[in-house]
């Protein structure tokens, strides 16, 4: 491809339903559909759906920055949510900030129910946390890490960008007849492709397609994420893109993505059946080893915060200080958290549902 990649000119959207409609396509679409519904449902079982989403959202958030090479763990991104520290990894505050950008992108997707150009700008301030907004020099090319050739020029003109993330939110709003899952896989494609941002495209690509699910109601809650599936298959991803580019033929790429759907949906639903049963055999333990402790919203705290402190457990049974405490020493007793120190506070960590997110 030499040094300069030719910018393509990027076709509006959609394409010809003959290009992304092809009976391999429909086929995979069905089974992709099916494994979305199942998660819908089992979704669903979970008395407190903050229980879900804090704890998948923040494997998304450390899953999905890895992507772009930025890695933090998961004990530091706990300790990050849950003590008032000044001193945490730039690394950890690069997360901590896509795990806002999503809320913020599922917030816009409940109240409004519809997508604008400049939701999609304040998506990305939040991941990144600067107004420098849509690209309007135009430098900005992709590059094949390991070797440094360019293998894609992005449109460069700002009037171009802005005409076309019209399109795209025209599009992404739009009932079509295609499959939203054909959809899904057209318009991440789309976005990428157009690289409105100086940085934090990715990411904001990947919360997109979130706010998609939702805003199609194919799930309720913003749990099923793609990017584990992206960083076990990232050269063939990337690969994808790039010959979706260049070749104008679409049928890998959304199979690609069909795959990542049907796949990911699978594993979040033995997550979300792991977590189920965690939860029900915490709450009998508790019932009998400390009855007097026992409250249900108690239980769940430690599965909504899996790194809880007394501030917590307060604010959340309306108890005093000294009696959040108590609580959380039992429980500590019995095997069902484990205490740790950081600077002057306790934090109260729910091993064994930390086992279960790691998985």
């Amino acid at each position: 491809m030499g040094q300069n990649a030719p910018h393509y000119q990027l076709e509006k959207l959609p394409p010809l339903r003959e290009r992304v409609e092809t009976i391999e396509i429909l086929r995979q679409t069905n089974k992709s559909t099916a494994a979305l519904a199942e998660l819908k449902g089992i979704a669903k079982t979970i008395p407190n759906q903050a229980m879900l989403i804090n704890a998948i959202v923040l494997q998304e958030a450390k899953d999905s920055s890895e992507i772009e090479n930025i890695i933090t763990t998961q004990d530091e991104l706990y300790k990050a949510l849950t003590v008032n520290k000044t001193h945490i990894s730039p690394e950890t505050k690069e997360v901590v900030n896509y795990r806002k950008a999503i809320f913020h992108g599922y917030d816009i997707a409940k109240s409004q129910g519809f997508l604008r150009v400049n939701d999609i700008v304040g998506i990305q301030q939040e991941l990144v946390d600067n107004t420098a907004g849509i690209r309007s020099t135009p430098t900005t090319v992709l590059k094949n890490d390991t070797t440094g050739e360019i293998v894609y020029t992005p449109p460069q003109d700002k009037a171009e960008i802005l005409d076309l993330l019209t399109n795209f939110i025209n599009h992404f709003n739009e009932q079509d007849e295609l499959s939203p899952l054909i959809n899904l896989a057209i318009l991440h494609y789309q976005f990428e492709s157009i690289h409105p941002f100086y940085d934090g495209n990715g990411r904001t690509g990947r919360i997109l397609n979130i706010m998609y699910l939702i805003l199609n109601e194919l799930i309720d809650v913003p749990i099923l994420y793609l990017s584990s599936y992206i960083i076990a298959n990232k050269p063939e991803y990337y690969r994808l893109l790039n010959q979706t580019n260049r070749t104008g033929k679409w049928e890998e790429w959304i199979m690609f993505m069909l795959k990542a759907v049907e796949s990911t949906s699978k594993d979040t639903i033995s997550r979300i059946t792991n977590i189920k049963y965690q939860l029900d055999s915490t709450i009998i333990k508790v019932q009998e080893k400390a009855p007097k402790v026992y409250r249900k919203e108690l239980v769940e705290l430690l599965f909504e915060q899996p790194y809880s402190k007394i501030e917590f457990v307060v604010n959340k049974l309306g108890v005093e200080r000294k009696a959040a405490s108590r609580y959380l020493k039992e429980l500590e007793d019995i095997g069902i958290v484990e205490s740790q120190k950081v600077g002057r506070e306790t934090l109260y960590i729910n091993k064994e549902l930390i086992e279960i997110l790691k998985q």
